[in-house]
């Protein structure tokens, strides 16, 4: 027998065990009440235990002595605990009550390496705890903290955060590992075990997985349409938060089948009764199919379904009843082959007006037509392509060069000599400025005049007598040009745009003699676009990379006044490159650079030095061309980019069309053209501009 005394505030409490009953009374309480000091036991190993604002430490010295636990106490741990029991309980469940009175003051325990931690509750976290074994070996006391990873499934670790946080003790964490999609919880083993079966119970295959529903008779593509029209306010939940409202009905054409998903499983019943109702046969042989395509061309695809059909047709028709290719489809069957036959074939023909398609043939092979419509009838993408054009010109020139003569002889009888040095046109050369001085070239011209000279035998035409001219002259022109034509069409589709003028280019004449009366001459003229031409094929890859067939043009008017013709200046591009979706690409250039030095001199005179300035004439020029023909494509997949770029040209010319406005003056405004700006237009709408007639 063992006894065990423990100071309780002013009272001694005593617990007593022993190997056939154990029990624990207050002796000074109980005799002052009445009560019997002595609890008899039910049974072996028994306990009753009566703790009435016992300090914790002498509580934690009984329980290890009953229990055969080591505890180590943090130094935070202090208080007292009470424990009534009114019957005796089994040894083994001491420590269970401990802990359950350790908990409520704010204590854990936690078990490590033999020994049983007591800690506050907010710090048992960061300590390993004893971890659960297998089934035949004992579970940890439910009050014990924990960290236990629960892996999901199906749900989501994140979105069950919030709805498991508000059951775990606030001192204890819980967290999310989306990269596994498992949880971390920190808590209790007792409420461990109760949130893993609600994770179990929560961690549950949706609803909403969708089913696959094959069809025998029916087209799965017909099929799929008419449930979506029966069910399009289903349709409308879609972006709902709610995933019984979701409803989506798709189509696997190579399996003929029907894929429908719902939150709902009676609205997924509905759609099965549907569609074993329209799965059917039908009676006749051939039927008539209308198809209305979306947005490929009736008569073309028209002719690539001929063409798939008569080429299935062919091989299954026996070459003693139809040859090769013998009936076409859309041809009248032969005599051998009447309408409703088995072997009849089919009739796909194109409606132009409506942009449908008729088709009459056995449902099995419609099926198969229809599901190869269904994949050509689909939104072809767009290519927006920009052409950046820049040519850049840099042109110096620089002249000088001294001209004189003596014109003092003419006139006279005797001693009528003349002479002098003569460069350049007329309107830089001194005899052209003797005659009309009014004419003088560009540039900086000095002279020497010497009254007028009559000129003999010329009728007595008087001109200034200029002895000496001396004449300089420097340009430098720059140019700066970036052109940027741009194109919208549609993948594999050739566009073109030409801005410029249309140029007239004589190309023959016809004129009559003098004694001809009746023919009128005339000349016969070949008109061509003179200015910049942009013309394109584009081909989308399945990457996103863009083949273009490229053909760009520049060309302008260099001298309208040659006899021979209008000369015109040409530059041309023709190339097939691979781009990416909006890559700027060089396609093609010109960098040149010439240099030209000229002297005009008098032989022999115009070598002497610093004199032979006087007898020549100095010109250099020099060119330099930088042209670059950039390309940059845009692929437009839907009718949201292409919404956002075109809006984006249209503000920018909105833009420039307000700052071309005439500024106020004493004129009268008569106002100036002007795009309408965008409105905004109902939600769920692009902006689109208000067409308006302009004032």
């Amino acid at each position: 027998m063992k006894r065990y005394w423990l100071r309780t505030g002013f009272l001694w409490l005593a617990v007593v065990v022993s190997g056939a009953q154990a029990w624990a009374a207050d002796t000074a309480s109980a005799e002052r009440s009445g009560v019997s000091a002595a609890a008899r036991p039910a049974g072996p190993d028994m306990v009753t235990l009566n703790f009435v604002n016992a300090d914790i430490e002498g509580v934690v010295k009984a329980v290890s002595e009953i229990t055969g636990k080591n505890f180590v106490l943090d130094p935070r741990v202090k208080g007292t605990i009470n424990i009534v029991s009114a019957k005796p309980m089994s040894r083994a469940l001491v420590y269970d009550v401990f802990l359950s009175a350790m908990r409520l003051q704010g204590f854990a325990a936690v078990e490590e390496r033999g020994r049983v931690a007591i800690l506050p509750e907010i710090d048992a976290k960061l300590y390993q705890s004893v971890t659960p074994g297998p089934k035949d070996r004992q579970r940890p006391a439910g009050d014990t903290v924990q960290t236990q990873v629960f892996k999901l499934q199906h749900e989501s670790a994140l979105q069950l955060v919030p709805v498991l946080r508000p059951l775990i003790a606030s001192n204890n964490t819980i967290n999310a590992y989306a990269n596994n999609n498992t949880l971390v919880i920190t808590d209790y083993a007792s409420n461990l075990a109760r949130i893993e079966k609600i994770i179990e119970s929560i961690d549950q295959p949706g609803g909403s997985d969708p089913i696959m529903i094959p069809l025998r008779y029916a087209s799965a593509v017909d099929v799929a349409q008419t449930i979506n029209r029966l069910f399009a306010e289903s349709a409308q939940n879609q972006a709902s938060p709610d995933q019984s409202l979701r409803f989506a009905v798709s189509v696997d054409a190579r399996s003929n089948s029907i894929l429908a998903r719902s939150g709902e499983p009676s609205r997924l019943s509905r759609v099965r009764q549907l569609v074993a109702m329209l799965d059917t046969p039908t009676s006749a042989a051939g039927n008539i199919h209308v198809v209305y395509l979306k947005n490929a061309e009736a008569v073309k695809l028209a002719e690539i379904l001929r063409a798939i059909y008569s080429g299935e047709s062919a091989l299954a028709q026996p070459r003693t009843t139809q040859p090769l290719g013998a009936s076409p489809l859309g041809q009248t069957p032969t005599p051998a082959q009447a309408p409703g036959s088995a072997s009849a074939p089919g009739i796909i023909q194109a409606d132009a007006a409506t942009n449908s398609i008729i088709i009459t043939a056995p449902d099995a092979i419609y099926n198969n037509l229809r599901a190869a419509l269904e994949k050509l009838d689909v939104r072809r993408a767009q290519v927006y392509v920009e052409a950046l054009i820049a040519e850049l010109t840099a042109d110096k020139a620089a002249e000088f060069g001294i001209q004189w003569q003596d014109l003092a002889g003419l006139g006279k009888t005797t001693g009528q000599a003349f002479g002098g040095t003569n460069f350049g046109t007329a309107a830089q050369n001194i005899i052209g400025l003797s005659g009309n001085p009014i004419a003088a070239g560009r540039g900086l011209n000095i002279g020497v005049v010497k009254g007028t000279i009559t000129l003999p035998g010329v009728g007595g035409a008087q001109i200034l007598n200029l002895g000496l001219l001396v004449r300089a002259l420097e340009t430098d022109a720059n140019a700066n040009i970036l052109s940027t034509p741009t194109l919208l069409t549609l993948d594999n589709e050739e566009a073109k745009i030409v801005i410029g003028q249309n140029v007239p280019f004589i190309t023959g004449s016809y004129a009559v003699s003098a004694a001809a009366t009746t023919p009128t001459p005339f000349q016969t003229v070949d008109r061509k676009d003179v200015g910049l031409t942009l013309r394109i094929r584009p081909q989308i890859s399945e990457g996103g990379a863009v083949r273009l067939q490229i053909y760009q043009e520049v060309s302008s008017i260099q001298d309208s006044t040659n006899a021979s013709g209008v000369i015109t200046n040409k530059r041309a591009v023709e190339s097939t490159v691979l781009v990416d979706d909006g890559q700027i690409v060089v396609i093609g250039g010109l960098i040149q650079d010439s240099v030209k030095d000229g002297v005009e001199k008098i032989p022999g005179l115009g070598d002497i030095p610093l004199i032979g300035g006087l007898f020549k004439y100095n010109t250099r020029s020099r060119s330099k061309t930088n042209l670059m023909v950039f390309l940059r494509p845009t692929l437009l997949r839907s009718a949201e980019r292409a919404d956002s770029l075109s809006n984006d040209r249209y503000d920018y010319i909105l833009g420039e069309q307000l700052k071309a406005r005439p500024a106020p003056s004493v004129l009268p405004d008569f106002g100036a053209p002007s795009l309408p700006p965008r409105q905004s237009a109902a939600p769920g709408a692009t902006d689109k501009p208000a067409i308006v007639a302009p004032k």
